[in-house]
C-alpha cells in the first residue's frame, strides 16, 4: 500500500514512513539533551555543587517526566483522540465542542500558546547548537566569545530552513529522517559509553529519588522551581501530537520506544560525566558556558557532534513549523482564524504548507534571536507557554474521556493526576516570566486576540446569515435578465459562495443582485469550491433549477489541484452549451480567429459591512472592524482562486444584525409666507 491514502484513511505502518516520522516528529524532544541537564545544573549552583543524590534526583525527574507526560499522556492517551487521523489541540476540540460552548476558551488559549512557543523553539535549539562551535578549539580561536558571530550564523540557518518549507514536509522528512536516525543512535551510544563513569545514575529509574530531590532543600537549591528546567525535556510532546496527522499514529507507536531509550541513555551519560568531573577545576572555571552535552565527548569528536547537533536543531525547528501549519489549518476549519492560502506539496493531505504562517514564523524566529542573542537567555523564557497548552489539552482530554468515551472512571483520575503535575510545572515556570517569558506570553496573547476577534466576529455574522431557496427568486432573476432598459453587466455574472448546498444561497448574494443595484446578465453562476481528500480530483456538479440562465455549481478539486476557478468555469460553461442547457454565447468581436461559444465573465465578491443603522454594541462593532482588518491582511479570494487578471467587482452589503429603530417622518404642508 502506498503512502497516498484514501479519504480520511490512516497512514499505514512502513519503514519509509517511520523514517519520515523520525525526521518530522521528534526533532524538538530529540534535541532536549542539548540544554535540559545544563539548565538544571546551573540553576542549582553549577558543577561544583553537584552531589550524587542531586544528579540522581534530577535524572529521575527527567525520566519520569518523559514517561508520564510524553509516553502516557500523549502517546498512549491523546493520540487516541484523533479527528480523522489528525492530531493537535484543535483536532481534539473539534471532537468535544458539542459538549459545551465554554470549551472554545481552553482550545484558543492552548492553540495560541503552542503557536507562540513554536516561534521560540527554532531560535533556542539552533542557537544552542551553533554555540557548540566554541567547544572546538580551532573554531573558538576564530570566533572567540563574540556572540555576534553566533547570532549571524543562527539567522542564516533559520532563513534557509524557512525558505525550504515550500518543498513540503514529506520531502523534508525523507531528507531529515536518516539524519535523525543517526542523531538518536549518536545520543544512545555516547550516553552508554559515559554511564560507566558512575553507575549510581542507574538509581534514577526509582521515582522516589526524584520526589526526594524535589523537596529536599539541601540537594535542590532551586526548590520546586527546578521543575521549570526539568520541563524542557518534554516540551516536544505537544508538537508530537500535532504532527501525528503527517505520519500516522502507527509509525509513532513503532518509533517512540527507540527514541525514548536513546534520550534516557544520553541523560544518564551526562549525569555520570558530571559526577565524575564535578571536582575538575578547569571545568568549574567555565561557569555557565559549561555544557556537559558537548564536554563529555573527546575533543576529536566534538566537531562531528556540533555539526550533527546543528542538523538536529534544524530538524527540531521543522517539527514545530509543520505542527504550526497543522494547528493553523485546523483553526481555519473551525472559524478561529481567517482563510489563508494553503498548499499541499506532497501526496498526503496532512502534509501542507501555509505561506503566510511560514513568513510570520520566520520573522518571529529572527526577531527572537536578535532580542535574546544567547541560548542561556532563551532557555530562561522557554517552556512557559507550552505548560499552558498542556493544561488546556488536559482539560479537553478529560471531557473527551468523560463525554465521548463515556468513562468517568478514567476521566477523573486523569484530570486530577495530570492536572496536578502540569500545574506544578506551570507555577515553577512562572519564574521565567521576568527573565524573558513575557515575550512568549505577549506572542500568545496576540495570537489569542486574533482568534477571539475572528470567532466573535464570525458569530455576529452567523446571527444574521439566512440561506434562501433559489427557486423562489428564479422569476425575478428571469425578469431582470430580460429587462431591456438595463445594460448587461456581463454574459456570465459569477458569485463565489461558501454555501455547499444544492439549492440555497446566502441572502446577501441575492440582495446584491436584486436590491443593491439590479445586475443584469445572460447567466447567473453561484460557485462553491470544495477541496477533497484525494490529490487529483477534478469534478463538478450543476443545478440549473429548471432554467437556462441560473446555475449553482460546485467544483470538487483535489488538494494538489490548482484552484484557478476562472479556467475551470470556462470549461463548465462550455459543457453546459454543448449539452444544450445554456444558450450559445457567441462573440461578435475577438482577437482570435475562432471566437467560440462562451461569453465574458465578471466575478462579484460580496463583503459584509456594518452600517450606522446596525443595532449592535460598541464592543461588537469594534470586533467586526477588527475582523475585517485581519481579513484584509490575510489576502483575498481573488488571489486564492487565481482571479487577479479577471474582471472583478467588490460589492459591499449591510450587515443585518438587527436594525436600530428609525424615526417615522410626518408629512406637513409647506408653510406660506
Amino acid at each position: 500500500m502506498s503512502e497516498k491514502t484514501k479519504s480520511h484513511g490512516a497512514i499505514p505502518l512502513s519503514m519509509g514512513m517511520i523514517l519520515v516520522t523520525m525526521g518530522v516528529v521528534y526533532g524538538d524532544i530529540g534535541t532536549s539533551p542539548m540544554y535540559t541537564l545544563r539548565a538544571i545544573m546551573h540553576g542549582n549552583g553549577g558543577l561544583a555543587t553537584m552531589e550524587t543524590e542531586t544528579i540522581v534526583g534530577a535524572l529521575s525527574l527527567i525520566i519520569w517526566t518523559m514517561t508520564l507526560i510524553t509516553t502516557v499522556k500523549y502517546v498512549l492517551i491523546a493520540m487516541q483522540a484523533d479527528n480523522h487521523n489528525e492530531g493537535g489541540i484543535f483536532a481534539l476540540y473539534s471532537l468535544v465542542r458539542k459538549c459545551g460552548k465554554w470549551l472554545i476558551a481552553p482550545a484558543m488559549i492552548g492553540g495560541a500558546a503552542l503557536l507562540a512557543d513554536g516561534i521560540l523553539t527554532p531560535a533556542v535549539t539552533v542557537t544552542t547548537a551553533v554555540e557548540g562551535l566554541r567547544s572546538i578549539d580551532a573554531v573558538h580561536s576564530i570566533i572567540g566569545d563574540k556572540q555576534t558571530y553566533v547570532v549571524l550564523i543562527t539567522i542564516a540557518i533559520i532563513c534557509l530552513l524557512f525558505a525550504a518549507q515550500r518543498a513540503g514536509t514529506s520531502s523534508i522528512g525523507r531528507a531529515f529522517g536518516p539524519i535523525m536516525c543517526l542523531w538518536f543512535g549518536y545520543l544512545g551510544v555516547v550516553g552508554l559509553v559515559n554511564i560507566g563513569a558512575d553507575l549510581n545514575v542507574l538509581r534514577a529509574f526509582n521515582p522516589v529519588h526524584g520526589i526526594t530531590f524535589l523537596f529536599d532543600g539541601k540537594l535542590n537549591h532551586a526548590g520546586i522551581m527546578v521543575l521549570g528546567n526539568v520541563f524542557l525535556c518534554t516540551t516536544g510532546a505537544e508538537a508530537l501530537y500535532s504532527d501525528m496527522g503527517h505520519v500516522g499514529k502507527s509509525n509513532v507507536y513503532a518509533s517512540w520506544p527507540v527514541v525514548k531509550a536513546c534520550l534516557i541513555l544520553n541523560y544518564l551519560g551526562q549525569g555520570a560525566w558530571i559526577l565524575a568531573m564535578r571536582n575538575n577545576p578547569d571545568l568549574i572555571a567555565m561557569g555557565s558556558s559549561l555544557n556537559p552535552f558537548y564536554e563529555m565527548l573527546p575533543a576529536q569528536l566534538r566537531a562531528f557532534a556540533v555539526v550533527l547537533s546543528a542538523l538536529a536543531a534544524i530538524i527540531a525547528s521543522q517539527a514545530l513549523i509543520t505542527g504550526s501549519f497543522s494547528i493553523v489549518s485546523e483553526a481555519i476549519s473551525l472559524d478561529l482564524m481567517p482563510h489563508m492560502k494553503i498548499m499541499y506539496p506532497s501526496e498526503t493531505k496532512g502534509q501542507l504548507y501555509i505561506p503566510l504562517v511560514n513568513n510570520m514564523l520566520w520573522i518571529g524566529c529572527v526577531g527572537v534571536v536578535l532580542f535574546f542573542r544567547s541560548s542561556e537567555r532563551m532557555e530562561s523564557a522557554y517552556g512557559l507557554a507550552i505548560t499552558v497548552t498542556m493544561l488546556m489539552t488536559t482539560i479537553l482530554l478529560t471531557i473527551f474521556l468523560a463525554r465521548i468515551k463515556k468513562s468517568i472512571v478514567a476521566a477523573i483520575p486523569f484530570a486530577l493526576f495530570f492536572g496536578a503535575i502540569e500545574s506544578l510545572f506551570f507555577f515553577s515556570s512562572l519564574t521565567k516570566f521576568s527573565h524573558g517569558g513575557y515575550v512568549t506570553v505577549f506572542l500568545a496573547f496576540a495570537i489569542f486576540c486574533v482568534m477571539y476577534v475572528w470567532h466573535h466576529g464570525t458569530g455576529l455574522e452567523m446571527r444574521q446569515r439566512i440561506n434562501l431557496p433559489v427557486r423562489t427568486y428564479v422569476d425575478q432573476l428571469r425578469e431582470l435578465s430580460n429587462a431591456d432598459d438595463l445594460p448587461y453587466l456581463a454574459d456570465n455574472l459569477v458569485f463565489l459562495t461558501n454555501d455547499p448546498s444544492i439549492d440555497t444561497l446566502d441572502r446577501d448574494i441575492l440582495y446584491s443582485i436584486l436590491d443593491k443595484r439590479p445586475k443584469r446578465a445572460k447567466a447567473y453562476w453561484f460557485l462553491n469550491v470544495s477541496v477533497t481528500d484525494e490529490p487529483d480530483t477534478t469534478e463538478f456538479w450543476v443545478n440549473d433549477f429548471g432554467t437556462d440562465f441560473v446555475f449553482k455549481v460546485q467544483l470538487r478539486l483535489g488538494f494538489q489541484v490548482n484552484q484557478r476557478v476562472n479556467e475551470y468555469l470556462y470549461q463548465v460553461v462550455e459543457t453546459m452549451v454543448q449539452q444544450g442547457r445554456l444558450p450559445s454565447q457567441d462573440h461578435r468581436f475577438s482577437i482570435y480567429e475562432r471566437r467560440g461559444h462562451v461569453g465574458d465573465f465578471r466575478f462579484c465578491l460580496v463583503r459584509k459591512v456594518p452600517t450606522e443603522s446596525t443595532d449592535i454594541s460598541s464592543f461588537d462593532l469594534v470586533m467586526l472592524h477588527a475582523k475585517y482588518r485581519i481579513r484584509g491582511l490575510c489576502g483575498s479570494p481573488a488571489h486564492w482562486y487565481g482571479l487577479e487578471n479577471s474582471s472583478l467587482m467588490y460589492e459591499y452589503v449591510p450587515l443585518f444584525v438587527g436594525q436600530k429603530k428609525q424615526h417615522k417622518l410626518t408629512f406637513v404642508d409647506m408653510p406660506h409666507e
